[in-house]
């Protein structure tokens, strides 16, 4: 199998071709399990596998968590594809991208940086208190794409300096919390200045923090935005693994368009060799 290791931001994935469909997607989890785990292989946060579309769309993005359990989507990854994309020569400087979630624009700005029109929200609840440990949290719930990528977004004073430890267990806690039936990954974020944020994401199916999340990261912006905290136009976000852009067309309480903008980084590509790998 040849691949390529992209990462946007930070957020790092494995990408295979299978638009001939040689390889049985029954197979993709455990690939996926054994090629991201980062002491024994490759090593990412995730992994994309490029498939023939269902539709219409230039090409299908079959993505999968470093565990092995199928995600809906993933915004930097998206960004990724959409630039292996138009380096393979599957699709043009904008293209259309299937997902699980729904359909996904991408559009190439230059050589690194690329665009994303991420799924609309489908569950947007600015305000759902979360109780925890005896205490009630202020905390936003929100769910990109049909069916939803899930997310808590919760505000954390002092997150810069906050000791990993203890982000790490509260992290944890609400990634499993019974408010979020199908897990959630968990935003954390501060304001930092105007139209300026610091986030911070614990993934579910990486289960500790990514250096950036693009998914979250516009599930943030679109609560911050509805709240009246940002004005919704190039609010920069910035991460563990560099800095996000964020744009949105907002009607009433409504986010019509929710643009993702950051740069990608083609680390490597080769033949996968690993000899733990059979199926």
């Amino acid at each position: 199998m040849k691949f390529w290791k992209m990462n946007g931001a930070g957020n790092d994935f494995v990408i295979i071709n299978n638009m001939d469909g040689a390889i049985d997607p029954k197979h993709y989890g455990i690939i996926a399990k054994t090629l991201c785990e980062r002491h024994m292989s490759i090593g990412a946060d995730g992994m994309m596998f490029v498939e023939k579309p269902h539709g219409e769309a230039d090409y299908r993005m079959a993505f999968y968590n470093s565990d092995g359990s199928q995600g809906e989507m993933c915004g930097n990854g998206a960004r990724c594809i959409c630039r292996f994309g138009y380096e393979t020569g599957l699709a043009g400087e904008v293209q259309t991208v299937e997902t699980t979630a729904g359909v996904v624009i991408g559009q190439r700005i230059n050589e690194r940086l690329y665009r994303i029109r991420l799924n609309d929200p489908s569950v947007l609840k600015v305000n759902y208190p979360v109780e925890l440990d005896g205490t009630m949290r202020e905390c936003s719930y929100v769910e990109l794409g049909n069916p939803g990528i899930p997310h808590a977004v919760v505000p954390i004073s002092g997150l810069t300096d906050f000791p990993e430890r203890l982000l790490f267990d509260l992290g944890r806690k609400l990634r499993y919390h019974e408010a979020f039936p199908k897990g959630a990954n968990v935003n954390f974020y501060e304001i930092t200045g105007e139209d300026e944020v610091f986030e911070r994401t614990y993934e579910r199916g990486v289960e500790d923090f990514t250096y950036a999340c693009g998914t979250g990261t516009g599930s943030l912006v679109s609560v911050l935005t509805l709240k009246g905290l940002v004005s919704g136009k190039n609010v920069k976000v910035n991460m563990t693994g560099g800095q996000l852009i964020i744009d949105i067309d907002r009607e009433g309480d409504v986010i019509r368009n929710l643009y993702l903008t950051g740069p990608t980084n083609m680390v490597c590509c080769g033949e996968v060799t690993d000899e733990d790998l059979s199926f």
